[in-house]
């Protein structure tokens, strides 16, 4: 199958999207759970950044483009559309709360905003000019140099309302979910502690939400999430781009410094049970300096802190998931709890309303990179360090979850239960139970999800107490997405703490497409490569559509903590850069690769010699 077949694609894209729109009754819930693909990190105009970015875009237009439909690429080309090729199954609008909405209101005549002097260059036409004004907003934002004109909340709340209703307006169970959403945007000294706030329905969501400029510091969230609970609503956290963060997002300290305490502990893993692991801004997974022994550890590595100025953070301890997963099960060894027990999602971080979570089919993060030469090139004038974040962009990721169906409390209880996995783009499935005693047939029986379920726990779960003499056996599964490349390998990666309080990690290959052999140190050789890079085109002539595989750790010892989650490696294909750059009849700019060997990762499942908390 070769991707750029304009008739396949347009034959998946009529097929999806008509399922959704001929389907009159709801589906049955299926006991065994379903995956669902989608994403909840989603900015339209409505965000200041996107809108200095030459977006226009609605919540509307966001559910527009994640069930098929065409939606505006920019304001700045009228008339030209963009639309995804495979529609998603939920979608959440996530604009920050910062300056919410503000910005759009400076686009019209009647709104005092419209006569400030940063209005005339946030709404000027020249991208130069208004790329400016959205580096000074941010320089402004980290140090707490904010106009009192910005910060309206009579503004904020009308647009959070439209937020609302039109995710409500959406909503359609058993068939496409919404979720009420925002952005808590805090970015203290230019380090991102960013979480987007998803809340399970709209019943009880506040008329207003809290923005960074109330606050930078976590703690104040999770107190504000806790009002809102007191208020009978039902909502969650998910921290984003700690590689972006300078050390800060995985710190082991509070905001105030201090050492953990059990409440911090307890509050963190209340209210954050996921990660978002992958998105635009790069994976925080792990990278060759924190993993040397990790042959794909420096995959779509964006290592810049969030300022206009192209710093780069200084600190990767406490940037990465997989050290920060590490720390918690040393704290937990320690006996002073995990904050970290994380589950992960992939996801978009989109500023133009779609996700362009598809590498063929790439937009860019903002309306101003609506097209491939200002993707690749920038604009006139555009300082040269912006045009290379741009250009490391990776194309956006995906969340998957395992529900029984599509709803909006179905997917969310998934998500709180972490029965989910992050991909960097395709709708790769991925299903992973650890247990006790699972034999290779188990994985290859037609029920093997059923003895999952019933004899151990998927991805998120804990496994229960060891057996005398056993060590824990893994179930994964895998199959690729129709419309991208074959799978090279499936891999289990192992974090444990020894008995001297030391940190190890390993990565175990399980299962493979081919005939390969692991050589005498067990490394196993590379799949191949079809990828043709001046016509950026690639053929599924290698790796398999299905990987598969029962793995018992070998080293393990029931004295000491560990976690495991499953990793699934594409073969390679054309990164999106060289996809444009084909197009153009350019040469890949420098320090871009010219392939990416997309993936997945399941959640982790944890072995706690205590009882888990």
């Amino acid at each position: 199958m070769k991707i750029g077949n304009k008739s396949l694609v347009a034959l998946v894209a009529a097929t999806s999207f008509g399922a959704y729109a001929l389907a009159a009754d709801r589906p049955a819930p299926n006991p065994l759970n379903n995956a669902y693909f989608g994403a909840v990190h989603i900015h339209t105009g409505y965000s200041f950044d996107a809108y200095t970015n030459g977006t226009l875009t609605t919540p509307s237009d966001a559910y527009k483009w994640a069930q098929g439909e065409p939606i505006p690429a920019s304001r700045l080309a009228p008339g030209q559309t963009i639309r995804i090729v495979t529609p998603l199954d939920f979608y959440a609008v996530a604009d920050h709360a910062e300056f919410m909405g503000v910005f759009q209101k400076m686009r019209d005549p009647s709104s005092p905003l419209s006569r400030t002097e940063i209005a005339k260059r946030v709404t000027s036409s020249d991208p130069k000019v208004a790329m400016e004004a959205f580096a000074q907003i941010l320089r402004d934002l980290s140090a707490h140099k904010v106009d009192p004109a910005m910060t309206d909340p009579e503004v904020s709340r009308t647009v959070w309302a439209e937020i609302v209703k039109t995710a409500d307006a959406y909503y359609r169970p058993g068939h496409f979910t919404t979720f009420p959403a925002f952005e808590w945007t805090s970015n203290p000294n230019k380090r991102n502690l960013h979480r987007v706030v998803v809340f399970r329905d709209s019943v009880h969501v506040p008329d207003l939400v809290l923005s960074a400029l109330d606050t930078e510091k976590p703690e104040d969230l999770w107190n504000w999430m806790q009002a809102q609970r007191d208020r009978s609503a039902t909502l969650l956290a998910i921290p984003h781009n700690a590689n972006a963060s300078d050390g800060l997002m995985f710190s082991l300290s509070d905001s105030y410094g201090k050492p953990f305490t059990p409440a911090y502990v307890a509050e963190r893993a209340k209210n954050e049970p996921l990660y978002e692991i992958s998105q635009i801004k790069g994976t925080s997974e792990t990278m060759p300096e924190l993993s040397p022994n990790d042959e794909f550890a420096g995959f779509e590595l964006w290592d810049y802190t969030l300022s206009a100025d192209s710093e780069r953070p200084k600190n990767h301890v406490g940037s990465y998931v997989r050290r920060a997963l590490l720390d918690g099960l040393s704290l937990e060894a320690q006996g002073r709890g995990n904050p970290f027990k994380y589950g992960f999602i992939g996801d978009s971080d989109t500023h133009n309303a779609a996700a362009t979570n598809e590498e063929f089919n790439y937009t860019g993060k903002f309306g101003a990179e609506f097209d491939a030469s200002h993707r690749l090139n920038g604009f006139p004038g555009q300082p040269a360090g912006q045009v290379q974040q741009v250009r490391e962009f990776s194309s956006g990721g995906l969340a998957g979850v395992w529900a029984p169906e599509n709803t909006r409390e179905a997917i969310y209880d998934a998500m709180l239960r972490k029965e989910t996995f992050g991909t960097s783009g395709p709708h790769i499935r991925v299903r992973f139970f650890g247990g006790w005693g699972f034999k290779p047939a188990d994985v290859r029986s037609p029920k093997f999800v059923k003895a999952g379920y019933a004899r151990g726990v998927p991805m998120g779960g804990d496994l229960p107490a060891a057996g005398k003499g056993k060590a824990p056996t893994f179930m994964v599964w895998a199959v690729k997405d129709p419309l991208s490349g074959n799978l090279d390998r499936v891999q289990v990666i192992k974090g444990w703490v020894d008995a001297k309080g030391a940190q190890h990690e390993k990565v175990h290959d399980v299962a493979w497409s081919g005939n390969r052999k692991p050589d005498a140190t067990g490394k196993l050789p590379p799949v191949g490569d079809t990828v043709d890079v001046k016509k950026a085109t690639y053929a599924n002539t290698i790796g398999a559509a299905e990987l598969s595989a029962v793995w018992k750790d070998p080293d393990f010892d029931p004295a000491l903590d560990a976690f495991y989650y499953a990793r699934v490696i594409e073969i390679p294909t054309p990164r999106w850069s060289t996809r444009d750059a084909a197009k153009l009849g350019i040469d890949i700019p420098g320090g871009l690769p010219a392939t990416i060997q997309e993936r997945a990762w399941s959640s982790p499942i944890w072995y706690t010699v205590r009882k888990p908390r």
